[in-house]
């Protein structure tokens, strides 16, 4: 996390988080998540293009593919993992290619499927990035939510959760 020094321990709360409004709690929460989330994002876009020279929907298909243990994903499970169209989805693994970052190959046995996976220079890049891009999504939360909030939310995701307990 950032250093005290940069950040005052007492951040302002988010005015979702005091309750007594028109929304119910979960509502709340959701926002509170997606307020972060856009602190998060509007900070790494920066960094992404700095380190990758992608645009931040190419890093999405960069993680998503970076995250399976072999080979690699069909286009129409990226599509739906991603939440994006296939038509959008094919414009951004062109330009990944095009970049040296995937390679696309046909599924055998199935003349319509494509299978997309992340190249060894695209495998480097990701190493040597993520450092400075950890750092910048801790930074960002940071400045967004105080420690209890923090750690609430990497509660929420089992491999972070684990990882806080080792730290």
């Amino acid at each position: 996390m950032a250093a005290p020094e940069e950040h005052p321990t007492e951040l302002p709360e988010c005015p979702s988080l005091g309750g007594g409004g028109l929304l119910p709690a979960e509502l709340r929460a959701w926002m509170l998540l997606m307020a972060a989330t856009g602190a998060v994002e509007q900070r790494l876009r920066a960094v992404v293009k700095e380190k990758l020279d992608v645009s931040h929907d190419e890093f999405l298909v960069l993680c998503l593919l970076a995250e399976q243990p072999e080979g690699g994903l069909r286009m129409t499970r990226v599509a739906e993992l991603l939440g994006r169209p296939k038509t959008r989805l094919t414009y951004q693994i062109a330009c990944l290619q095009h970049a040296g970052l995937v390679t696309r190959r046909s599924v055998c046995g199935d003349r319509r499927g494509v299978e997309v996976a992340l190249t060894d220079k695209a495998r480097s890049l990701l190493e040597e990035a993520s450092a400075p891009l950890s750092e910048t999504v801790t930074e960002s939360l940071a400045r967004f939510m105080g420690p209890d909030q923090y750690a609430a939310m990497r509660g929420l995701v089992p491999d972070l959760a684990e990882e806080s307990r080792t730290e």
